[in-house]
Formats: C-alpha cells, structure tokens, sequence
C-alpha cells in the first residue's frame, strides 16, 4: 500500500489543532505557515494560543519527527500528497469572506504541482469556494500536474478542539471524485474503525460547505432563542433555567446550547452566521431569522449595561471588576467574545474597569491595552473584585464557581454582582452579602 504523505497550510487554531491530529493518527505531517516567525516558534514547540492537551502533543510529534514544521509553505506542497489548507477566511466589514489567504494558499499549490495532489479544504468558508480554488490552481499551475479539490470541515470547539478531532460527533467529507473520496478514507480510516458508519456523511463539495455554516448558524439560532425566552421569564417572574432544562428533555430540541446570558460569541458563531446571512441574500434567499438571531445577540450587551445601572445608577467613576473575558471556558480567544463590547461599553460610560480571567489575560490585553486607572488587570478574581462597586461574571470558568463569594463581597466597595453566565443559586449568592442579578431568573 502508498502511504499518502500530508501536509497542513495555515497554523492558527484550526490548523495547529489538525495537524498534531494527524500526527497523532500516525502520519508524518508537513506543517506550515506563511508567517514564519509564527512557524519557527511552533517548530520550537510554543503554543502560539491556549488549547488544551495540543501543546503536549505539538511538543512529542516534533520530538518524534512525525510533525515537521516546513521551511516554507512551498516546502509543504511539495512534500505533500494531501495538502490541508487551513489559511484563515477573515471577514471583511459587511459580514462577507476576505479570502485572500485561502487564493494565495492555492496559488502557492498551484506553483508546486510536482505530481498529483488532493487539495483538501479545512478552514469554514462560503459555498462554492472549493470550486474557486480548482479554478485557481488551473489557472496558475506551473506544469500539468493532476489534483483534486475536496471539502473537510472543521467541527472543533475552543477548548475541546484536540479531543473533537481525535472522538467527532461527525465525519463529513465533500468530493467530487472517487480518487478523493479514497484518500481521505484512508486518511481518517484510525478514526473510522472507533466511529459509526452513520456518522460519516461524502457528499458533493457545495454540500459540505454549507454543511458548516448551517450548523453553527442553528447553534446561534438556540442560543438567542432562549436569551430571548429569559427575557420573557425575567418580565413574568418565571425561571429560564427550569425552562430550558424542561426543553432540554425533549429529544427532538436537547439541552445543548441553552444556557441563557450574555449571548454567543468565538468566530465560529458569529463569523459563521454573518458569512451565512451574506451568502443567502447574494443568492436572493431571505435571511431575515438569522438576522434576528443577530439582533437578539447584539441585544445581549445593553442588557447587561442595564442592569449594572439598576445596581450602580450611575456607571461613570465607578469600578467594575469583569471576570471572565474569553468567549467560553477552556480557551484564551477573545474574538467576538462577550467581554469586550461590554468593555467598551462601559469604558464609554466613564467606568474604571478591573478585568481577570484565568487563561485570556494575554489575547485581551492585545484588544485592551492596559490604561490604569480606566483599564488594570488583576491577577486572581480576588484582586479584581477588592474595591469595585460590582462585578459581573462573563465566563463561566469552573474556577469562578468555586469561589468564596462572602470573602469577596466583603472586600468590596458595594457587593452587586450580574452573573451573566447563571453561574451561582441566586438565594446562596445573596446569603453572602451580594446584590445579586442574573438573567431569566427571578
């Protein structure tokens, strides 16, 4: 048997996580990045972002010679019979695709046809970009070399990532030939032998490129669902987390994603939703539900300026504590993460700002840059939270559950507390001294 030698374009999270994985199902990986500073460091074996269980691994297959970071993306290409191309698709203003990085990727293949390849599509992107693709590297190859064009989206959660990779929900995989169709097959066949057959869907490329999109936009479409049933329990005096756990026994809705709070956020979601809106509406479909999914989401912000002004009245020259500024638990990114529209907000509203959490401070202070007083980070939850006149709980890390709220309330200039996340029984945190709000709950 030919064993297909891989290559992996592109080392931000989606690419780094793949391409540890694929070294871990025994395959020899050429790795790389068109940012080479980014690249040598990760060939050192430093974790450019936090994801847990990836910078073990990264550092044992570099040790072990099955991962090798490329000296350039055309190295890669040209020691790979498989290329995953990971290259980021960042969203221009008006919610579309910049996919220029993915048309250099495939002009940088394009140049390195030394024989036939599969150019596998990784990274989410808009439907019919694989066909793009094919119709680049058609235009720009320098030879006749033969190549197929394939789709393999990536279901990888922040902070779950390498375990996604390694146990998914789901195998869906776009081709548009038999040659393809086989090697990914094999490719993933270590994976295959643990999964169920039926959790593997090969479909045609426009398919699993929507695939995709349609998935987190539904994601985000029960998130600001049962934001928006809170709202409806706050104003009735009912109770959001009974409703959706009642929900949530239903087979046909589950209670994944029904947590009430300050809404969705990461650039799966958000990025995903937009791009989807867009796609629809060039292609006159009415986008009008994910639209609303949007502003239900974006809505998410005021309300929790609101109710630290019920706590606080007035918010300019008082401190807030902010724990909690990645957009979820067990990752250090912050993009379109929760916590820093509502920074902005406040900041806007004259507030001192006192910011924490366990894993972002790094990645937030990129976006926020210090300022004392007007913007400080702390180091421990404690810190942030001496002197403020509230605080408010945007992430919900386990390590934010576990504390001592009477010791923290204590040290406080006015104990209030908006727990955004539901993290605390409301009756307990008042039993500390707290003036205690949450969301959807009386």
């Amino acid at each position: 048997m030919t064993y297909p030698r891989v290559g992996v374009i592109g080392l931000g999270r989606v690419g780094l996580t793949t391409a540890v994985g694929l070294a871990e199902l025994g395959w020899t990986v050429f790795a790389a990045d068109e940012d080479r500073d980014a690249a040598l460091r990760i060939a050192s074996g430093a974790m450019p972002f936090f994801e847990p269980h990836v910078g073990e691994r990264l550092r044992r297959h570099l040790a072990s010679g099955r991962l090798v970071v490329a000296a350039s993306l055309e190295d890669s290409v040209r020691n790979s019979d498989v290329l995953f191309v990971c290259a980021d698709a960042r969203q221009r203003e008006d919610g579309s695709a910049d996919l220029s990085q993915v048309e250099a990727a495939a002009r940088t293949i394009a140049g390195g046809l030394n024989g036939y390849k599969l150019i596998v599509e990784k990274r989410t992107s808009p439907v019919s970009t694989a066909a793009q693709i094919r119709r680049t590297i058609r235009r720009h190859r320098d030879g006749d070399g033969d190549f197929d064009v394939a789709v393999d989206p990536a279901f990888l959660r922040g902070g779950n990532a390498y375990r996604d990779f390694l146990d998914p929900d789901r195998i869906v995989l776009g081709v548009d030939s038999e040659r393809a169709r086989e090697l990914l097959l094999q490719i993933y066949r270590p994976l295959l032998d643990r999964i169920e057959a039926a959790k593997v869907v090969v479909t045609d490329l426009n398919t699993a490129e929507i695939i995709k999109h349609a998935s987190n936009a539904f994601l985000a479409t029960k998130v600001s669902f049962i934001n928006m049933i809170a709202d409806l329990c706050e104003a009735s005096g009912a109770d959001v987390t009974v409703v959706a756990e009642a929900m949530g026994l239903d087979a046909r809705i589950g209670p994944a994603f029904l947590a009430a709070g300050a809404g969705f956020g990461g650039r799966s979601l958000v990025k995903d939703l937009s791009a989807l809106i867009r796609i629809a509406e060039d292609m006159g479909v009415d986008a009008g539900l994910l639209r609303a999914v949007e502003a239900v989401n974006r809505a998410r912000v005021a309300l929790i300026v609101r109710k630290l002004q019920r706590s606080l009245w007035v918010l300019r020259g008082k401190s807030i504590a902010i724990l909690g500024l990645a957009f979820k638990p067990g990752t250090d990114d912050v993009r379109e993460a929760p916590s820093l529209q509502i920074i902005d907000r406040l900041s806007r509203e004259g507030a001192f700002l006192r910011l924490h959490d366990p894993e972002a401070v790094p990645a937030s202070r990129r976006e926020v840059p210090e300022d004392p007083p007007r913007v400080s980070y702390w180091e421990s939850a404690y810190e942030a939270a001496q002197g403020a006149h509230a605080v408010v709980f945007l992430t919900e890390w386990e390590e934010y559950e576990k504390l001592d709220l009477g010791r923290m309330a204590a040290h406080m200039a006015t104990p209030c507390m908006v727990d955004a996340r539901n993290l605390f029984d409301p009756v307990s945190a008042r039993e500390t001294g707290f003036e205690y709000s949450s969301v959807g709950r009386p």
